[in-house]
């Protein structure tokens, strides 16, 4: 597999874990960060020797592939460019702002034979690969995603900011369309909802109930996943899991073996690889679209019900 060019646009918080990460991988030439805090940009580009853009269009000339780790509000415009110059993409999640925009960056992906991948990171969490091992037809999901207030990503309410990772996860999991949606969600720190929950039933039955929370004092990234032979206990943050069987009439419990690695670390290698080679991304646009749909709908079932 051939090394490939690539680089990041937006260097914060997110972006320059991006930067450092592809400095590591030994498929990808960190060669290019751009950032509108030119100063910021050049810290980053300095510290893992790539060059600092001074312009979208500069940068675009220096890379084969990128990563747009920008306010949810810009993924769209820079996307569209990016892609219109042939260049392959991994967006942090949410994919855009709204429906349409997601729609309209998969479809030009796919046309002009481009990768386009989406950071929902949870799918490159080894907990996930050890839950799909032991899954059959998953009957009620509960999912927790609680986080301190992060001082960021504050552009969007907590289903667009954390939900979303668990929706997408339970679309993934459950084959069947969404019946039903159930939604309440309060603002407490930022003008969106800062807490919210929703309950989904799905065509063939399966019901989950989803919690986020960007207020809560603790973190907490868990998934508990009931059907027919089994319950599964899962914890993201920590990469550990439970299995809990009936077995003699008694209830077994079983640890979950999982070989532990970093989540994001994976994903970008899974981007590069995809890139280099054509295969389809785990979280593709079109993936994510639909996850961004649910999303917003769930938002607005919210805002009507305040």
């Amino acid at each position: 597999m051939k090394t490939l060019r690539v680089g990041v646009v937006g260097v914060g918080h997110i972006g320059s874990n991006h930067a450092r990460l592809y400095a590591e991988l030994p498929s990808a030439e960190l060669t290019a960060v751009y950032d509108l805090d030119l100063a910021r940009g050049q810290h980053i580009a300095g510290k893992y020797r790539a060059a600092a853009a001074k312009s979208l269009a500069e940068f675009t000339e220096l890379v084969d592939a990128a990563s747009i780790a920008t306010p949810t509000n810009t993924h769209y415009e820079i996307a569209k460019q990016l892609l219109a110059r042939g260049k392959h993409l991994l967006i942090e999640k949410p994919i855009a702002q709204n429906t349409e925009h997601a729609s309209e960056l998969a479809e030009l992906a796919a046309r002009n034979e481009l990768i386009l991948q989406v950071g929902h990171v949870e799918r490159f969490n080894p907990v996930l690969t050890a839950l799909e091992a032991h899954l059959t037809h998953p009957r009620f999901i509960e999912a927790h995603r609680l986080s301190p207030y992060p001082n960021r990503s504050t552009d969007i309410g907590v289903v667009l900011d954390l939900m979303i990772h668990d929706l997408e996860i339970i679309l993934h999991l459950v084959h069947s369309p969404v019946q039903n949606i159930d939604a309440v969600g309060v603002p407490v720190l930022s003008r969106s909802e800062d807490i919210a929950n929703a309950r989904l039933r799905f065509e063939d039955g399966c019901v989950a109930n989803i919690t986020s929370s960007r207020i809560s004092p603790e973190q907490m990234r868990k998934i508990r996943v009931f059907q027919e032979d089994a319950y599964l206990s899962l914890d993201y943050q920590n990469q550990t899991g439970e299995v809990y069987r009936r077995v003699d009439g008694k209830i077994a419990r079983s640890e979950v073996e999982i070989e532990r690695g970093e989540p994001l670390k994976r994903q970008l290698a899974a981007f590069i690889e995809c890139a280099s080679t054509g295969r389809q991304p785990k979280v593709s646009g079109f993936q994510a679209t639909a996850a961004l749909e649910l999303a917003v709908e769930i938002t607005k079932r919210i805002a009507s019900s305040g």
